[in-house]
């Protein structure tokens, strides 16, 4: 069965963006950025609701040719990688995608069912969605040192908890690196 990861950069009130919807204050240097490429690698699928689908697909696709090499690499492994959409409000979508507009939770499960890779979702309300239902099996948290006020929560309220197990911490320059397996 593939392993889901959710991860994100987190302000250290929780939050994946501030209130205006803003991730300014996410940018990784150089270090943590090959991190993210290193680590994007070894994804096999990435599941994108669809405000994160949209923001990458304005920048990734295009990253401009005077661009920094790293920041090129991001762009060509994100075109390349292949991606599952959910949206209800999409039409169509592009770069090595798919677009599922219905039950998240049954694509999701099937997709997992499928192989025995590695399957990354970004988006909160995606993993909102997914929470519940016991599918991440893994959190990767990227503590940022900001506390934001408000923004969108990096985890949902639950009906009940879920039990996790730290198994690996690591201090970059710019974000601490946080990961839980589900318990």
């Amino acid at each position: 069965m593939r392993k889901l990861i959710y991860g994100f950069s987190v302000s250290l009130d929780g939050y994946i963006n501030d209130r205006a919807g803003s991730i300014d204050w996410t940018d990784p240097d150089e270090e943590l950025h090959q991190f993210h490429n290193d680590r994007f690698r070894d994804v096999e699928i990435s599941l994108h609701g669809r405000r994160l689908y949209e923001l990458m697909a304005e920048y990734w696709p295009h990253v401009a040719a005077d661009a920094p090499p790293i920041e090129r690499e991001f762009g060509a492994l994100w075109t390349g990688k292949p991606k599952v959409v959910f949206s209800r409000t999409l039409s169509e979508v592009h770069w090595n995608s798919t677009l599922v507009s219905e039950n998240a939770v049954e694509e999701v499960r099937r997709l997992k069912a499928e192989g025995d890779g590695v399957i990354e979702v970004g988006g909160a309300d995606l993993a909102a969605a997914l929470i519940p239902h016991g599918l991440i099996d893994e959190y990767q948290l990227y503590q940022m040192p900001v506390i934001l006020g408000g923004g969108t929560p990096m985890l949902p309220a639950l009906d009940e908890r879920i039990r996790l197990r730290l198994t690996e911490t690591r201090r970059f320059r710019t974000a601490y690196l946080l990961r839980y397996v589900t318990a």
